[in-house]
C-alpha cells in the first residue's frame, strides 16, 4: 500500500513537470502579432457540479468578451489545473486541499501565471491565498465562501461572490416574518459552516429570535449518525431548522428526514444559498424528499443577455454528462463576470511586465521560496479593484476586495421545481404551499416527542384560597381566580396545549427557580412579576391590578354636639354674613325712613326695625311694606344671597348630622415609622424587602398569613397597618368592608403573571390569550369570584366633610354689597338735588312747625294748611316730603295723618329735619 501511494504521487509530479516544460518551451504565436497573452491559472474540479458549470461559463465569457472587444491587445489565456480524481493520480476528495496547493505551486513556480481563478472551496483557498500574498499574484474566487478568508487580512485575495455572512440577514427576516422565535442551525462540520453560524446567531438575536442549540454533522456521516441527529432534533421543541451542507450530505439528510415523517407541517426547513440549487442539480431525486423546503438565493435579473447565455449553454451541456440547471445559477454568473472583470483589468495595465522576481533558494527546487514575486501583480490588483460594470449577475463592483452584496430572494420546493417567492417578504405577497397542503405557516415549535403534556406547578397558598385552591370537582383538580384566567387564556389559543396541574410547596422565589431548572413547564398562581424573578424565567402579561398599598383601621370622627349647627359655616363666613345682614338693614332704613312710617319712631324703635327687617329675611318672614324702588332692589338681591346661603347651610348640616364621618387611624408609612408602630405583611411574599426600602425596621415587621390574621392584628392594634398587594387587600375588604380602608400612595409592581422557562414560545401566545380574556365579559365573572360584586371606594375619601368657607360665596357678597352701596349713593344724590332745588325758592320764610304738607308727585290736591293747636296739646309731625320715582309716594300712600299719641309730639325724622333746616335757612 505504501509503494502504491508513492507511485501515485510520483506520477502526479511527472505530470506537472511535463506540463511545465511544454508551457515554457512553446512560444505563444500571439506575441508575434503584437498581442500580449496573460497566463491565468484556473483551479477547479470539473467533475463537480459547481466546477463543471463554472468552467463552462468561464470559457463562454472569454469567447464573448474578445468577440465584443476585438481590438484589445492584452488577452488572457487559461491554464486549467483540473482536480478531477483521474487527473490527480487517484487522490480522494478529502485530499483536494492538498491537490489544490500542489496545483497552485506549479502555476506560480513553473507557469508563472499573473492571476489564479479559484480555488473552488474555502479549504483549498486558505493555503493558496497565502501563496498569492507571497508572490503578489491575485487569487480570485467566486465560490470560496468562508468568512474566515477575508480580503481585508489577505490583500491579494479577491472574492467575486457575495459575502456569505450577508445571507444571515435574509434568514433572520424569514424568521421574523413568520414569528419564529427559535432557529436551530444544522450544518456540516466544515470551516465554512463553523464560521457562518456565529454570524447567524448574532443576526437572529437582533431580530428577536435566538438559537437554543446547534447541531453539527460530520462530512462523512453515516445513516446511523444522521438518524441519531434527527432523534435529538425531534426530542426538542424547536421546529425551525437552517440546513447548511454539501449537496451529497444534504441529499442523504433530507432522504432520512422524509423517512421519519419530519417533513410534516410541524417542521420548517430552510437551506442556505449554496444548497438552494440542489433541486436543479439532482432533479427529482432531491425534489421528492424536499417538498416545502424554504431556501434563499441571490436574486438574478432575468435579462435577455442572461437568457441568451443560458440557451447557448443548454446546447453545450447536451454534449456532456452534466445536468443542466433549470435556470442560471449565481455561481455560474459570478464566474462569467469574473472573467470579464479580469480581461478588462489586464487590458488597462500599461507596460505589463510578465516576469517574476526570483528569490534566492535556500532549500531544494520544490521549496516555496523559489516561486518568486510577480512584477505585474500589484498593478493588476489595482486595476481589478477599479473595475465597475453591469454584468450578468447585476451590478459588479468590488468594495474592499469583496463583491458588493445585493438582494436575496426566497424560494420553496413545490413539485419538481424550486419556486421563487419574491425578493421581499410581506404579508400580502407570500403564497407558499406548506407541507400537507396547508396555507398557514407552521408556528415553529412543538411539544417534544413523548412529553407532550405540560407539567404546571401550582403554589400551595391556603391563606388566600380565592386565587388558587385544590378542588377535585374542577376541570383540572384546581380552582380559583388564577386557574380560571389561565384556562381561559389557553382555550383562546389557536392550537391545543395539553397540561396537568401539580401542587408544589416552597417560597415563590424557589418555585420560579424550579421552572428555571425545567422541573416544571410553567407556574400558575398568584405569582408577582418581579425584576429578580425575570432573570430566571419569562412572565406573561399581568392579569391583575398592580401595586402595593397600606391597609389601616378607620374610625368615625363625627362626634355630635349641641353646637353642631354652627359647623356648616366657618367663623369668617358667619361674621361676614352677620355684617351683611346689618348693612342691608341700615341701607333699607336709610332709604325708607323718610317716606315709610314703619321705619319711624324713637331711636330704639328704629334700631329694632333695622335688625328685625334684616334678620327676618333669613326665614323670608319680612312683612314690612317697602315704598322706595331702591330699597326693593337691595332687598331682592339680598334675599337671593340669603337663599343660596340657606340652601348650602342646610345641605352641609344634613351631611354632618346624617353621614358617617370616617377617618384612617394612620395615613402614611412615614407616620407609622415615626410613631414606632408595627407593620404586618403577608407570609412568603416580597414585602420585607420592599418595607426595608421604605425605611421600616425589620424588628417592627410582623408576618401574617390570612385575611383572618389581618383582621385580628388590626382590630387589636397589634399592627398599625398591613402593607400588601392590592389584589390581596381587595379580597380582605370583601370580607371586612366596614372597618378598614386602603390609604396612602400606591407603590408600583407589575401584578400577577404566569411563569414559563426562558425563551418559551408559549409566552407571547398566552399573553395574547390573556388580553383576549381581559377584554371579554368573562373577566368580570372572574373578578366576582375573588373580589365579590361590590365596588371598592377608599373610605378615607369621606373622612372630612369640610365647612363652607367665605371664599365660596365671595361673589355673592360682592353682588349684594355693590347693590346696597349703589342704591345708597343714588338716594343721597337725589336728596342733595332736592336740597339744592329748595334752596333756590324765594318765598317768605315760614315757621318750621307751620310748613305745608308735601304733595305727592302727580297729585292735584292743594296743600293743606298746618293746623294751630293750643300749647297744652302736642301732635306728632308725620308729613314726609315728596320724592321722585326713586322713593316717591302717592297721595294715597305717602302722607300719613297726624296722630296724637301719649300727649307727646313724635320726634321728626332725619329727612324732615333736613327739609326744615333748609327752609329756615331760605327764609
Amino acid at each position: 500500500m505504501a509503494l502504491r501511494h508513492h507511485l501515485s504521487h510520483l506520477t502526479f509530479l511527472l505530470f506537472l513537470l511535463s506540463y511545465s516544460l511544454l508551457a515554457l518551451g512553446v512560444e505563444d504565436s500571439s506575441e508575434r502579432n503584437n498581442v500580449t497573452t496573460i497566463k491565468v491559472g484556473v483551479i477547479l474540479d470539473t467533475s463537480s457540479w459547481i466546477g463543471g458549470i463554472s468552467w463552462s461559463y468561464m470559457q463562454m465569457a472569454m469567447e464573448d468578451f474578445y468577440t465584443s472587444h476585438p481590438n484589445y491587445t492584452a488577452k488572457i489565456s487559461f491554464v486549467l489545473r483540473d482536480l478531477r480524481n483521474d487527473h490527480l493520480g487517484g487522490l480522494n476528495r478529502e485530499d483536494d486541499a492538498f491537490g489544490a496547493a500542489v496545483a497552485a505551486v506549479d502555476l506560480l513556480k513553473n507557469v508563472r501565471v499573473q492571476a489564479i481563478i479559484g480555488p473552488q472551496t474555502s479549504s483549498q483557498a486558505k493555503f493558496i491565498v497565502a501563496l498569492g500574498n507571497k508572490s503578489n499574484v491575485p487569487i480570485i474566487s467566486f465560490s470560496a465562501k468562508s468568512p474566515s478568508i477575508s480580503p481585508s487580512r489577505t490583500p491579494y485575495f479577491i472574492r467575486t461572490a457575495w459575502n456569505y455572512s450577508s445571507q444571515a440577514i435574509a434568514i433572520a427576516s424569514i424568521a421574523k416574518h413568520f414569528n419564529w422565535r427559535e432557529v436551530v442551525p444544522v450544518f456540516e462540520d466544515t470551516d465554512t459552516g463553523n464560521m457562518f453560524v456565529p454570524y447567524l446567531v448574532d443576526t437572529l438575536q437582533e431580530n428577536e429570535a435566538y438559537v437554543p442549540y446547534r447541531c453539527k454533522i460530520p462530512s462523512i456521516a453515516s445513516n446511523t449518525e444522521i438518524k441519531a441527529t434527527l432523534d435529538y432534533l425531534e426530542s426538542n421543541r424547536t421546529r425551525v431548522f437552517l440546513v447548511h451542507m454539501s449537496y451529497e450530505l444534504a441529499l442523504k439528510f433530507f432522504s432520512l428526514v422524509k423517512q421519519r415523517n419530519m417533513d410534516s407541517n410541524d417542521f420548517v426547513w430552510i437551506t442556505t444559498y449554496g444548497l438552494t440549487d440542489i433541486v436543479d442539480i439532482f432533479g427529482s431525486n432531491a425534489s421528492n424528499v424536499m417538498q416545502g423546503v424554504l431556501g434563499i438565493r441571490p436574486s438574478i435579473p432575468n435579462t435577455k443577455r442572461v437568457q441568451n447565455v443560458a440557451m447557448r449553454l443548454g446546447k453545450k451541456f447536451k454534449l456532456n454528462e452534466l445536468h443542466l440547471p433549470t435556470r442560471p445559477t449565481a455561481f455560474g454568473l459570478w464566474a462569467y463576470d469574473t472573467v470579464w472583470m479580469l480581461a478588462e483589468a489586464v487590458q488597462r495595465v500599461k507596460h505589463a511586465n510578465l516576469s517574476y522576481k526570483t528569490s534566492k533558494a535556500l532549500y531544494n527546487s520544490t521549496d516555496f521560496s523559489n516561486i518568486g514575486v510577480s512584477e505585474m501583480g500589484q498593478n493588476l490588483k489595482s486595476s481589478i479593484e477599479s473595475i465597475n460594470f453591469s454584468g450578468l449577475s447585476g451590478s459588479f463592483k468590488l468594495v474592499d476586495g469583496q463583491l458588493q452584496s445585493g438582494t436575496y430572494e426566497i424560494t420553496y420546493v413545490n413539485g419538481s421545481y424550486n419556486n421563487p417567492v419574491g425578493p421581499l417578504l410581506t404579508r400580502d405577497n407570500v403564497s407558499i404551499n406548506w407541507p400537507g397542503n396547508n396555507r398557514s405557516p407552521p408556528r415553529g415549535w412543538q411539544w417534544p416527542t413523548g412529553n407532550r403534556t405540560l407539567l404546571i406547578g401550582v403554589p400551595s397558598k391556603p391563606g388566600f384560597s380565592e386565587f388558587v385552591k385544590p378542588d377535585n370537582t374542577a376541570r383540572h383538580n384546581f380552582s380559583g381566580f388564577c386557574i380560571k384566567v389561565f384556562e381561559a387564556a389557553i382555550d383562546a389559543l389557536t392550537y391545543q396545549v395539553p397540561y396537568n396541574f401539580v401542587e408544589i410547596n416552597g417560597t415563590y422565589d424557589d418555585l420560579v427557580y424550579q421552572v428555571y431548572l425545567k422541573k416544571f413547564d410553567a407556574l400558575v398562581g398568584d405569582v408577582t412579576i418581579l425584576a429578580n424573578r425575570s432573570m430566571y424565567a419569562d412572565f406573561t402579561l399581568p392579569y391583575t391590578e398592580s401595586g402595593v398599598r397600606m391597609l389601616v383601621p378607620i374610625k368615625d370622627v363625627n362626634k355630635k354636639s349641641p353646637w353642631t349647627f354652627l359647623e356648616p359655616l366657618t367663623a369668617k363666613l358667619w361674621l361676614t354674613t352677620g355684617a351683611f345682614f346689618i348693612l342691608t338693614g341700615i341701607v333699607v332704613w336709610f332709604i325708607e325712613h323718610r317716606v315709610n312710617h314703619e321705619f319711624r319712631g324713637n331711636p330704639a324703635n328704629q334700631m329694632g326695625s333695622i335688625f328685625y327687617f334684616a334678620f327676618s329675611t333669613v326665614v323670608f318672614a319680612h312683612r314690612g311694606r317697602l315704598v322706595s324702588n331702591l330699597s326693593r332692589l337691595v332687598v331682592i338681591i339680598w334675599v337671593f344671597v340669603v337663599l343660596i346661603l340657606q340652601q348650602s347651610y342646610t345641605a352641609s348640616l344634613t351631611s354632618k348630622l346624617t353621614v358617617e364621618q370616617l377617618q384612617a387611624t394612620v395615613t402614611s408609612i412615614d407616620q407609622v415609622i415615626k410613631e414606632g408602630s408595627y407593620v404586618g405583611y403577608l407570609d412568603d411574599s416580597f414585602m420585607p424587602a420592599l418595607l426595608k426600602r421604605m425605611g421600616v425596621n425589620e424588628s417592627k415587621m410582623i408576618v401574617l398569613s390570612s385575611p383572618e390574621d389581618y383582621n385580628e392584628a388590626l382590630s387589636t392594634r397589634r399592627v398599625a397597618a398591613v402593607v400588601d398587594e392590592i389584589p390581596y387587600l381587595k379580597v380582605f375588604l370583601n370580607k371586612y368592608p366596614k372597618n378598614y380602608s386602603m390609604v396612602g400612595p400606591t407603590y408600583k409592581t407589575d401584578g400577577f403573571g404566569f411563569v414559563f422557562p426562558r425563551g418559551s414560545p408559549l409566552v407571547p401566545d398566552v399573553s395574547r390569550g390573556i388580553l383576549n380574556v381581559m377584554e371579554s365579559a368573562n373577566m368580570t365573572k372572574f373578578d366576582e369570584i375573588v373580589y365579590g360584586s361590590g365596588t371598592f371606594v377608599d373610605k378615607e375619601d369621606t373622612s372630612n366633610s369640610s365647612s363652607l368657607t367665605f371664599h365660596s360665596f365671595i361673589g355673592l357678597f360682592l353682588l349684594t354689597g355693590a347693590s346696597s352701596i349703589i342704591a345708597l349713593i343714588i338716594h343721597v344724590l337725589f336728596a342733595l338735588f332736592r336740597h339744592l332745588k329748595s334752596s333756590t325758592n324765594t318765598e317768605a320764610p315760614q315757621n318750621p312747625l307751620e310748613k305745608d304738607e308735601p304733595i305727592a308727585e302727580g297729585s292735584n290736591s292743594p296743600p293743606m294748611a298746618s293746623p294751630q293747636f293750643s300749647d297744652n296739646v302736642q301732635f306728632a309731625v308725620g308729613s314726609p316730603d315728596s320724592e321722585s320715582n326713586f322713593g316717591d309716594i302717592t297721595s294715597d300712600e305717602g302722607t300719613p295723618g297726624r296722630e296724637i299719641a301719649n300727649n307727646e309730639i313724635e320726634m321728626p325724622s332725619f329727612g324732615e329735619m333736613l327739609d326744615q333746616t333748609s327752609e329756615g335757612q331760605h327764609r
